[in-house]
């Protein structure tokens, strides 16, 4: 295969939960500059509309659809508007997901509060997952990428039902990707460390940076472009062989919050 072909995404779709902002952001805007038509999901419609009109400014193909990802017939409708939109999926991004920031006390975290991080961070992806891979497998070329965290490796307080929800994403890809692989379809993670977010804002300090990057090779946070590029090499054909990967993207370190 030619180099020029080894990230061209030109005839692909892609889906793109959690869209709007930040990491799924610059996962759509990285996706569409590759080739790929990006439906582009987001709790918050507006959001993701502007997004796909930025997209369409540059030239590129999306749509925008407002989907909650812990409402079933919201993920059917997603599939279903990007089906009839651009025609088929080859592309799923789950990067939709919530929890952690040291929010998590074990002693008054809800029952209800915990099954919803894994309603969120792991059911959404998995049945999304269930809902693209059959148009994926009719076109012979799939590509599910979870984000997961560095959480879901790490030892943090008050973080327990974010990090098992995303350690279990992790196992679920690679269980995933022995489903899948017979159709074409390959199943990888991205697990970002500490990225320069909303998310990350609301609960970092200069003191807390500071320690972040005492145990952090390359010294600086994490950009929203650092996590779309690893995204983007599951997406494409360069990754063709490659499945049932999780791929820390963390600048060679731990960054976790004390």
């Amino acid at each position: 295969m030619k180099l020029n072909h080894l990230f061209d995404l030109s005839g692909k779709v892609a889906v793109v939960t959690g869209g709007g902002n930040g990491i799924g952001k610059a996962v759509c805007m990285m996706l569409s500059r590759a080739g790929a038509s990006v439906a582009v999901g987001d709790l918050k419609y507006e959001d993701a509309q502007h997004v796909a009109d930025e997209i369409k400014a540059e030239g590129g193909k999306a749509i925008a659809v407002a989907c909650n990802v812990t409402v079933d017939e919201e993920l059917v409708n997603m599939v279903d508007e990007t089906v009839k939109a651009f025609g088929k999926v080859n592309v799923l991004v789950n990067n939709a997901g919530g929890g952690g920031g040291g929010r998590e006390n074990p002693s008054k975290i809800s029952v209800d509060d915990f099954a919803w991080r894994f309603k969120l961070n792991v059911y959404s992806a998995w049945r999304l997952s269930q809902l693209c891979a059959p148009h994926m497998e009719k076109d012979g070329y799939g590509s599910i990428i979870n984000i997961t965290s560095m959480s879901s490796i790490n030892r943090s307080p008050n973080m327990s039902a974010y990090a098992a929800s995303k350690a279990a994403m992790n196992h679920m890809t690679a269980n995933l990707a022995m489903d899948y692989g017979g159709g074409k379809i390959r199943v990888n993670a991205v697990g970002p460390g500490a990225t320069k977010t909303a998310a990350l804002a609301s609960v970092l300090t200069p003191e807390i940076e500071a320690k972040m990057l005492a145990h952090t090779p390359i010294k600086r946070l994490g950009e929203v472009d650092d996590i779309a590029g690893a995204v983007l090499y599951f997406a494409a054909p360069i990754s063709e062989w490659v499945s049932g990967e999780t791929l820390f993207v963390n600048g060679g370190g731990v960054q976790t919050l004390d």
